[in-house]
């Protein structure tokens, strides 16, 4: 395994013990709400708001990803 895999096979655990907390299961609930994740971030006004809106929910799927279970 090269370094960059170790990389990030520790990163994804730092998540997972950041997250797996009980604090950090109360931010990761708060971002939840926060970050739209099952509402639409479709702006009809304007495509610069679905953009902002739609990047903060990028963010929390992306921290999803990372704490999700992997086959390391």
């Amino acid at each position: 395994m090269d370094q960059q895999n170790k990389e990030l096979i520790q990163l994804r655990k730092n998540y997972r013990i950041t997250f797996d907390s009980e604090e950090g299961k109360k931010v990761l609930n708060d971002l939840e709400k926060r970050c739209h994740e099952f509402v639409t971030t479709f702006s009809k006004d304007s495509s610069h708001e679905t953009a902002f809106l739609e990047g903060q929910r990028s963010t929390l799927i992306f921290i999803k990803a990372m704490i999700k279970p992997h086959k390391e």
